[in-house]
């Protein structure tokens, strides 16, 4: 639950800011603060102090204690800044406000240009930051942020829209942050039949028995490691009123990741109750795209497994069969994800959407590539690319497009199946993971995409916790900007 929004467009008298014991002043130039001058002496003060020169606040916030008490945290944000900069100021900026788990903050725009663009970058990073994750201790010490009063900026929907992009970056972030005996594939499945129920979404069940009967062996072969039958591909849908497109949302779900008969070492196993990352931001974004009426239909298609060992896993040389009749042989165990995404794109694509999107925590080799700072995607088609690669200049969660070419088809051949799984050669893993997948998509416009940012050690852009959520905000810019918004 995000924070209650209060708003006025006018800029307070300061008897009545300093009633608010945390403030978030946010500028567009260093001299806006003259509107303040209260604030404005105290900052001069405070500057002259630590020998900073007033045009650090473009990139070094600075905060200081009023007389009375009031903590102050003022930046500049300056139009020339790209939107990962502008965000990641302003999660410096709110978090020493944030630190100290106030119930309200008030935040102050001044700008002359554009301060409802300024105050909604703000109230996205104080309503994503201000409600902590769920922790599982005996005396939890969580204290939401309950209001936030606005002050120099108005909307009159309320900023419903980044209000709802917060909601659904929390929901993945809560989501992937479960611990992994909590967040079973079956206790998933039992919070998708409430969420469905809750946001009016249809839901279907293909469970390990069905998928088993339909002829699903690569998703089968992953689950059937596990002692409980309770894996399964979720299917959500939504289709609103005058919807002239369809998109279809893929979600990797493993809830737990052991590596299989090719165990994972310690440190690498560490964490991986996240790798069900993928389908939690498919679920973040589904709600986000709902609550916000896009006029389009969504069906999001989640891969809901754990890869474990035991003697019925899955083993390498094993051939196993998808759902189209293509054989795969089995070279490493560890590359279950797009073991279970070929049969759940084959599924997606049963419907002939207009798009296809997955998200998944797929390959190392992404994380070697490009560290955890930003994403990699592939996409079918050249357009789709550069609205992947704007999509992430637009919303401040980076991506990097990776190519797709036919000559990355020829390691993945096998002597003895349609097609390998992988290759044990370290050959740009990522590269060939996405023309595995490909092979799995029916033709269909795809983008695939390997979330190499999912977890970046103390935050990444507007997110302030190592669970960043990457791609709840990509996917809404993006998927608007398809549609031609």
């Amino acid at each position: 639950m995000i924070a209650r929004l209060r708003q006025t467009r006018a800029l307070p008298e300061m008897r009545t800011l300093l009633r608010h014991r945390h403030v978030l002043v946010v500028l567009d130039q260093p001299g806006a603060l003259a509107a303040l001058p209260e604030i404005n002496t105290a900052l001069e003060a405070t500057c002259k102090r630590r020998r900073v020169k007033p045009d650090a606040l473009a990139k070094t916030p600075q905060s200081m204690s009023l007389q009375g008490g009031t903590l102050v945290s003022v930046v500049v944000v300056e139009a020339g800044k790209t939107a990962f900069e502008r965000l990641s100021l302003l999660r410096t900026a709110s978090a020493v406000l944030l630190d100290e788990a106030p119930d309200e903050v008030a935040l102050c725009v001044i700008a002359q240009d554009d301060a409802e663009r300024l105050a909604s970058e703000a109230l996205y990073v104080l309503w994503a930051n201000g409600a902590p994750l769920p922790v599982q201790k005996k005396e939890p010490d969580l204290h939401p942020l309950k209001v936030i009063h606005l002050f120099g900026a108005r909307s009159d929907d309320g900023f419903a829209a980044v209000g709802s992009l917060a909601t659904g970056n929390l929901l993945a972030r809560e989501l992937s942050s479960a611990a992994p005996n909590t967040l079973t594939p079956g206790a998933y499945r039992k919070r998708l039949r409430a969420f469905a129920k809750h946001s009016g979404f249809g839901l279907e069940e293909y469970d390990f028995k069905k998928l088993r009967a339909m002829g699903a062996g690569a998703f089968c072969a992953v689950a059937q490691g596990s002692a409980d039958d309770d894996a399964a591909i979720v299917h959500l849908s939504w289709a609103p009123r005058g919807a002239k497109k369809s998109l279809a949302l893929i979600g990797k779900g493993i809830c737990f990741d052991t590596g299989g008969h090719n165990l994972k070492p310690a440190k690498y196993m560490a964490g991986m109750h996240e790798d069900m990352n993928g389908s939690a931001v498919v679920v973040g974004l589904m709600q986000a795209l709902a609550a916000q009426r896009v006029p389009v239909r969504i069906d999001a298609w989640l891969a809901l497994a754990q890869n474990h060992i035991s003697p019925t896993a899955y083993k390498q040389n094993d051939i196993v069969t998808a759902l189209d009749g293509t054989t795969i042989e089995v070279v490493h165990t560890d590359a279950e994800g797009r073991m279970v995404l070929a049969d759940t794109l084959l599924l997606a694509a049963g419907g002939k959407p207009d798009l296809m999107i997955d998200f998944a925590t797929l390959t190392g080799s992404m994380i070697t590539a490009l560290g955890n700072r930003m994403a990699g995607v592939f996409a079918s088609q050249a357009p789709l690319g550069a609205l992947a690669v704007a999509a992430g200049q637009a919303s401040g969660e980076r991506v990097t497009l990776f190519p797709l070419e036919a000559d990355y088809d020829k390691p993945l051949e096998s002597k003895v199946a349609d097609i390998k799984q992988c290759t044990l050669e370290g050959e740009a893993d990522h590269i060939l993971a996405a023309s595995f997948l490909k092979r799995f998509t029916q033709d269909r416009p795809w983008m695939h995409v390997d979330l190499s940012s999912a977890i970046c050690a103390g935050g990444l852009g507007a997110i302030a916790t190592d669970t960043t959520g990457f791609g709840v905000l990509w996917g809404a810019s993006l998927v608007h900007s398809w549609l031609g918004d």
